[in-house]
């Protein structure tokens, strides 16, 4: 089981390299979690997208307390364009009431496996 969270940040012009300064410091901040299962960010242009999972609802959101100021940082350069929260149901509501106001589009799961 985990719980996957894919946010989509299109950058202020001129802001790109401002951005992408700040993406260690968000890798860096989330190394010592132990509940994250992966953590990348990736760009296409101004694009800039992570790729990030955790073990439970409940990790993603102190993942989420974690970065707080680093997110608010970065949403000063740039806009958040999409956030998709893919996971069981029971993960997802435990999410759903501190996320309502990003707007998230969320995907249960409805099957899959751990290879």
């Amino acid at each position: 089981m985990s719980v996957s969270l894919h946010p989509y940040f299109k950058a202020h012009a001129g802001k790109r390299e401002a951005c992408l300064a700040l993406l260690p410091t968000f890798v860096a901040a989330t190394q010592p979690d132990k509940d994250c299962l992966y953590y990348e960010f990736t760009t296409q242009g101004d694009e800039i997208f992570c790729r990030e999972a955790y073990t439970s609802g409940a990790a993603a959101l102190a993942h989420l307390t974690t970065v707080g100021p680093l997110l608010e940082q970065m949403l000063g350069m740039a806009d958040l364009t999409r956030l998709e929260i893919h996971g069981p149901a029971e993960e997802l509501e435990i999410m759903k009431p501190a996320l309502a106001g990003l707007n998230p589009a969320w995907f249960e799961q409805v099957c899959g496996a751990v290879f």
